[in-house]
């Protein structure tokens, strides 16, 4: 199991945590409100957590399902990557894609999940062509419907 050093900038809200045992994303939640518009309002919510990844792992922040299902609203550049280095508090880019209502994201709310990967580096070789496959450079749907 990794190991995630957590400084908790806000004492008063819960401790960023897993829902249920076995889950893969751990609760995020929002240190202050913010009220999104509807058709693309959006902001940058802090979440009142900084977090020291080990070597070797990176940080999604993911949407949460609920959220994007009953009221539209999800994360704008999901999924939000958090590199080892960084130890600045996590914040969550939040867009509302509701047409006609807007969404007020109250201070405790959980609004985003973050999940601890294991990551590698790669070693990009430049190269004048690339092996053939069946596929080729077909992309973008190049399969049909």
């Amino acid at each position: 199991m990794l190991e995630v050093q957590v400084v908790q900038l806000d004492p008063e809200l819960p401790a960023v945590a897993y829902a249920r045992p076995g889950d893969a994303g751990a609760d995020l939640r929002a240190r202050q409100g913010a009220t999104l518009a509807p058709r693309g309002g959006r902001a940058l919510v802090p979440t009142g957590i900084c977090i020291e990844l080990p070597a070797g792992a990176a940080g999604l922040v993911l949407p949460r399902s609920g959220l994007a299902l009953r009221h539209g609203v999800t994360c704008l550049n999901a999924p939000g990557l958090i590199d080892p280095g960084y130890r600045g508090e996590l914040g969550v880019i939040l867009v509302n894609t509701d047409p006609n209502e807007p969404y007020g994201i109250r201070r405790g709310d959980r609004i985003a999940q973050l999940v601890v990967v294991r990551v590698e580096q790669a070693n990009f070789v430049l190269r004048a062509s690339l092996s053939e496959t069946e596929r080729g450079a077909g992309g973008f749907g190049h399969t049909g419907r």
